[in-house]
């Protein structure tokens, strides 16, 4: 029966490697720069099939300001897609972002 301890060594190691993914930081600093306001921002994991709800709620970010946001959903992932809808209208997607990684994002 030489296979449980070594289902065990790799359920171990699994769970190590997982661990610090957990405990990363997620905040993200969001900046705008764009001359526009940003009137809803959203932050979904990649994993997820939807938007989320608006994190900016019933605030903006108005042009030249930022908003520091915990990307920290409690499911573990870092890798995260933005979307920020603004005042004249338009939509920026962005894809892909590993909010584990980086301290700040900006728009312009």
């Amino acid at each position: 029966m030489r296979l449980f301890p070594a289902f065990t060594l790799s359920a171990a190691l699994a769970l190590a490697s997982a661990a610090p993914a957990l405990s990363l930081d997620r905040r993200v600093t969001i900046i705008n720069n764009t001359g526009f306001t940003i009137v809803r921002f959203f932050g979904s994991n990649t994993g997820s099939g939807s938007w989320e709800e608006d994190i900016l709620g019933e605030d903006v970010l108005p042009s030249g300001s930022s908003v520091v946001i915990n990307f920290d959903d409690a499911t573990g992932y870092c890798m995260f897609d933005f979307r920020a809808e603004f005042e004249d209208g338009d939509v920026l997607e962005r894809g892909g972002i590993n909010v584990c990684e980086i301290a700040t994002f900006t728009y312009e």
